[in-house]
Formats: structure tokens, C-alpha cells, sequence
């Protein structure tokens, strides 16, 4: 049996993604510009009696926690990015920052739902003006946040389609856009607050002008409930790349597609995702004539996305 073994031509295993710092520096931001928000809340509502400003400060520390866990995990990945303690880098820690914070904010629409249950059971009085003057701070604070991280997420997608428009004209070059899970998870959290705030003062202007007093807990379940699915799509893409799913079907598929000439076939391939817009693949070609090492590597140029190659060549036995 004549084998043999290629390792990608680059080593350094830094598969970040893209606007990596940039992502950082706006999440700390927002994580800034939320613990200002919970503590001003937090004072105003101890100063004044008031619980709706308590209740929404603390609230707010769950929110600054989660965004807390995404920026530490761009910090932790960028600061260990050499490490060789990694095998395949530190791409995939803002997956798993990114599943902690899905885990979060599915327990806040619980907490939501929950609330909005006992106050339908047993309404509380509720101090209108204060209590959307709060939202509506809330919501600007949101609104503030989801812009500055939005900028970077819309940059990425500019980036991809122009990248797929270029893939269309030249049908050598492949690129599948991998999202950064950890720049998602802050965004929704902050979305899901913002979503949470439109609806509560929705339904206390209802139930102020109406008298509805189960307005406002009947929103609430609403919101847990499309917070709770937002929660829900984040664990399964986030959890999907840390347990290794098939990165990418297309990418794949042209990988076959360029190994597979003449009597070359593909064994075993195995495609994964080790960060936002980088993924591994290891794979065995069986040939009656194996060629050198160099011809099956430069079948794979220019694929984009594709990081980290090991190729293992065999003599097909007969």
C-alpha cells in the first residue's frame, strides 16, 4: 500500500472570523452602554420607590451578563489564538459563548412567561406613566445597542454578497458565508429586549386608555414565547458547530466533485466548521495510480472557506 499524508500548507490555525476585533470592540460597547443603563435604573429606582425602574435594572443585569459571556469569549479567542493547547484554534469558543447565551435567554422567556402568568392569576396595579416611561427608556438603550452591533453584522453580509455574485460569474471559486454565532447571540438578546419593551408599551397603553388589565401579562407571553424561538434557532446553529455537523453541503460536494477525476475516488470526507468562515476537512482518495501530494492539493486551491486540508492517498488494493 503506497500512502500518503498532506496537512494544510498554513499552520497558524487562526480561524477567526473576518471583522473579529471589530465584533469585540462594539460588543464591549454595548456591554458598557447596558451596565450604565442597569445601574442608573438601579439607583433611579431605589431613590424614587419605584419597582417598575428596579425590576427592569435587574432585568438589564441579565441581559449585560449574557453580552458579558460574548465579549469575553472574542477576547479568550483572540488572546490564546497561538496556542497549541488548541488543536484546531479558538474559532469555535464564540459557538459555545454563543450556545451559554441561547441557554440565558431562553431562561428569561421562561422567567417572562412565568411573571405574565401569576399576573394574570392575580393582577397588580400598575403605575402607567412610570411604567412605559421605563420601556420606552429601555428601548432606546436596546435600539442603540442593535444598531452599533448590527453595523458589523451588515458589513458581513455586504462582504457575501458580493462574494456569491462573484461565484456566479466564475464557477471555479466556491464560498459558503459561515455566520459569527457570537455576534448573533448579542444581537438578539438585545433585539429580544428591544421586542420585549415595543410590547410592553403597547399593552400598557392599551389597558391605560382601556382598562384591559390583563393587556399587558397577555403581551408577556407572547413575547416569551417569540424570544423563546429566537433561544431556540441560536442553540440549534450554535450547537450544530460545536458538535461538528456538516459544515456545508455545496462546499462539500465541489470538494468530491475536484477530488473525483480519472480513478480517483473519495473513501471517507469529513467537513466541519472550526470557526466563523473556516472549515476543515479530511478526506481519503483510493486511485490505481496515486498521484504526488502536490496534485490533489491544487485540485483544492481556491476554495474558499476551506482552512485546514488533510488528504490521506491510497493504492486501490486488488
Amino acid at each position: 500500500m503506497h500512502s500518503h499524508s498532506i496537512e494544510q500548507w498554513t499552520h497558524d490555525h487562526a480561524f477567526l472570523g473576518e471583522k473579529h476585533d471589530e465584533n469585540e470592540r462594539r460588543t464591549w460597547l454595548v456591554v458598557v452602554l447596558t451596565l450604565v443603563m442597569m445601574v442608573g435604573e438601579i439607583v433611579a429606582g431605589s431613590l424614587f420607590g419605584s419597582m417598575a425602574l428596579l425590576a427592569d435594572g435587574w432585568h438589564m443585569g441579565t441581559h449585560a451578563a449574557a453580552l458579558g459571556i460574548a465579549a469575553f469569549a472574542y477576547r479568550f479567542a483572540r488572546r490564546h489564538l497561538g496556542s497549541s493547547h488548541f488543536s484546531f484554534g479558538t474559532g469555535k469558543f464564540g459557538d459555545l459563548a454563543a450556545f451559554a447565551s441561547a441557554i440565558i435567554l431562553g431562561l428569561i422567556a421562561v422567567e417572562i412567561a412565568y411573571e405574565s402568568v401569576l399576573r394574570l392569576i392575580t393582577p397588580v396595579p400598575i403605575v402607567y406613566g412610570e411604567a412605559i416611561a421605563v420601556a420606552a427608556l429601555g428601548l432606546c438603550v436596546n435600539l442603540a445597542s442593535a444598531w452599533l452591533l448590527r453595523g458589523s453584522h451588515d458589513h458581513h453580509h455586504h462582504g457575501q454578497a458580493h462574494d456569491d455574485h462573484d461565484d456566479h460569474d466564475h464557477d471555479h471559486h466556491h464560498h459558503h458565508h459561515h455566520h459569527d454565532n457570537n455576534l448573533r447571540a448579542a444581537y438578539v438578546h438585545v433585539m429580544a429586549d428591544a421586542a420585549t419593551s415595543v410590547l410592553a408599551i403597547a399593552a400598557l397603553v392599551v389597558a391605560m386608555y382601556s382598562g384591559w388589565a390583563w393587556a399587558d401579562p397577555a403581551v408577556g407571553l407572547i413575547g416569551s414565547a417569540v424570544i423563546a424561538s429566537w433561544a431556540f434557532g441560536l442553540i440549534k446553529t450554535s450547537g450544530a458547530v460545536l458538535l461538528d455537523v456538516r459544515a456545508d453541503e455545496k462546499l462539500e460536494r465541489v470538494i468530491r466533485a475536484r477530488m473525483e477525476i480519472g480513478d480517483d475516488r473519495v473513501t471517507d470526507l469529513h467537513l466541519w466548521q472550526v470557526g466563523p468562515g473556516h472549515c476543515a476537512v479530511l478526506l481519503s482518495v483510493v486511485s490505481d495510480q496515486p498521484k504526488q501530494p502536490a496534485v490533489y492539493k491544487r485540485r483544492l486551491a481556491g476554495l474558499k472557506g476551506l482552512s485546514h486540508i488533510t488528504v490521506e492517498v491510497e493504492t486501490c488494493p486488488h
